[in-house]
């Protein structure tokens, strides 16, 4: 079974938030990060999720648009 962009952002902010609740345990920095981490990470499936439902062309490139920069700061 494929498994479609929806899957794969469910399943990475479910990784998302366990490493978060990892890193809450830790120091002061990380769950600092963590708590980034966890905006960044969980927000990506949400936006996408809007942009699927999303009845206007504009809507859905509006929600991908606001998905681009959580991914490069996951990236960084």
């Amino acid at each position: 079974m494929k498994k479609d962009i929806c899957d794969h952002t469910f399943a990475f902010s479910v990784l998302i938030v366990k490493l978060g609740q990892f890193l809450d345990d830790k120091s002061e920095v990380a769950k600092t990060l963590a708590q980034q981490l966890l905006k960044s990470g969980t927000s990506i499936g949400a936006n996408l999720g809007e942009a699927q439902a999303a009845q206007r062309k504009a809507y859905f490139i509006s929600k991908l648009m606001i998905t681009l920069p959580n991914l490069f700061l996951l990236n960084f």
